[in-house]
């Protein structure tokens, strides 16, 4: 019973009957306006002309285009208007305005790291060329002096977390896509309010829509009466208007200024495979310590100024105050952000860069490979050219139609030497790209539309670490627990199974 009225009262049933019941009254109005009919379809085909204008001038990738263009001109009675309610994939304008002010403030925050730059530079124009990119479009500049270390796990995530979170003595900043309670956040939950007792200055961000169906309605207000600080991005309407496209996918841990983590790991039991949701779930994070610490600080305070009416004092959280430490490490390492509303696919050409530069291998981990034809083609002419181009993949799907979109991609990669790899046991959500030993990404960024073009989203670019052997090691060693995908003969795919993979790639943005 107690099942039962926890099922019944639970967010998520509320906020489909709430859907459900704005559905049923459009139903009834148009149905009550059956002699407005015409004047009815004169609108919705305007609406629907005006949608393709203004998709067709837009500046949004050409796939995410057509992918919207196919339903408004097969359906041009409805297709504007469904476009109208969730098309746009931009917050308010209250919203860019106050993220624009910030962005403004944290590039004040850094130095200028020319020196750093021209020494990485000397060192390599190809590795200082992609820094700067980076430095240029995300106000985040590479460091030295950063211990890194590859945590291929979400077992061993856990582990580090809980570890650095125990010897935290000034604040302790989290932000996080999916929370859940269970066993991993529980574990976290207890030392953060024993950390507050302490006199910590303990804050959290969560995703609205990510912990939809994991956290009851308000869970941020039992967090505040622990003495945590907390905030809650974007949170859900459940309107037919609302604006989804846009959540805070990033993983951000930072303890005192001078120790961070990031990766894919979320908080909730599946990423520690004490609940088995998808099979055996492989992911990978990555510990920083040093000065490159301080990338993810303000990363994390800009969002914070964002979602507050507040302005902080970003200098007061240097860890220079609180740790004299220096924190000596191999290599260039750079934490950066990626934002939908700049205009600018950072995570996307971070990646491609390194693809394009590779020379004898790149190893690429992505749990969903939905790409556009620029991404496409920078991994076939690498393979190409004689390069090792492998990717692993999910066996076992979280969401299966966006596991079908991802395999609908397989073919055209393997024809122009792509090696493909599913992760058998279960499902591969680790987001890592290492190549020649010398470039490697770990972060949040999935290869998919989601991820590229609407999502915030964060990594640690790194050129020259030690941990870099590290990542390449775990992706030989997990082959083994991988099917290697071949190519099928054209004759032996049906007709009607080539038209489903055209039909997925063509709406694969959507999704």
């Amino acid at each position: 019973m107690k099942k039962v009225a926890k099922f019944l009262f639970h967010r998520a049933v509320f906020v489909g009957l709430s859907l459900l019941a704005q559905i049923l009254i459009l139903v009834v109005m148009i149905a009550r306006f059956q002699a407005y009919f015409v004047w009815f379809y004169i609108f919705c085909i305007l609406l629907s002309v005006s949608a393709v204008a203004y998709i067709l001038n837009g500046s949004s990738n050409p796939g995410y285009k057509i992918a919207w263009l196919i339903p408004i001109l097969v359906f041009p009675i409805f297709g504007g208007l469904f476009y109208l309610m969730f098309g746009r994939n931009k917050l308010s304008s209250k919203q860019i305005k106050r993220m624009t002010e910030i962005g403004q403030k944290m590039q004040a925050q850094y130095p200028v790291k020319e020196t750093i730059l021209k020494e990485l530079t000397q060192e390599n124009l190809e590795a200082g060329n992609q820094s700067r990119y980076i430095s240029n479009y995300t106000l985040c500049p590479p460091h030295k002096n950063t211990y890194t270390e590859f945590l291929p796990t979400g077992e061993r995530k856990l582990e580090v977390m809980l570890e650095e979170l125990k010897k935290a003595e000034h604040y302790i900043f989290l932000e996080y896509f999916i929370i859940e309670e269970g066993q991993m956040w529980n574990s976290i939950l207890d030392v953060l309010v024993q950390k507050v007792k302490d006199g910590v200055d303990v804050r959290l961000i969560y995703d609205d829509m990510g912990c939809l169906m994991t956290l009851p309605y308000g869970y941020h207000k039992k967090l505040q009466q622990s003495g945590i600080k907390c905030k809650v991005f974007n949170p859900f309407i459940p309107v037919l208007y609302t604006q989804m496209n846009n959540r805070d996918h990033r993983k951000i841990c930072v303890v005192d200024g001078y120790v961070g983590i990031t990766g894919g790991v979320n908080l909730a039991d599946e990423y520690i495979n004490v609940k088995e949701k998808h099979g055996h779930w492989r992911d990978a994070a990555i510990l920083l310590k040093g000065e490159a610490v301080w990338n993810m600080t303000t990363m994390f305070l800009s969002m914070w100024d964002c979602l507050s009416s507040e302005e902080e004092d970003y200098q007061q959280y240097r860890p220079q105050i609180y740790q004299k430490k220096v924190y000596k490490g191999s290599g260039y390492v750079q934490p950066f952000n990626d934002s939908p509303l700049d205009g600018e696919a950072v995570g996307e050409t971070v990646y491609m860069n390194i693809i394009n530069r590779a020379k004898q291998y790149v190893y690429i981990n992505t749990p969903y490979l939905i790409v556009d034809n620029e991404m496409v083609t920078a991994l076939c002419n690498t393979a190409k050219q004689g390069v090792d181009v492998r990717i692993m993949t999910p066996h076992v799907a979280d969401k299966k139609l966006v596991h079908a979109s991802t395999r609908a991609y397989y073919d055209v990669l393997l024809k122009n030497g792509v090696q493909i790899y599913e992760y058998t046991p279960g499902f591969n959500h680790a987001k890592t790209f290492v190549a020649d030993d010398m470039y490697g990404v770990v972060g949040t960024i999935n290869l998919d539309y989601r991820s590229l073009y609407l999502h915030f989203e964060c990594g640690v670019w790194m050129y020259g670490t030690e941990s870099l052997k590290d990542i390449k090691k775990d992706f030989l060693t997990t082959l083994a627990k991988c099917e290697k995908i071949e190519l099928k003969k054209p004759g032996r795919i049906s007709l009607l199974r080539r038209l489903g993979k055209a039909i997925l790639r063509a709406f694969a943005p959507l999704m």
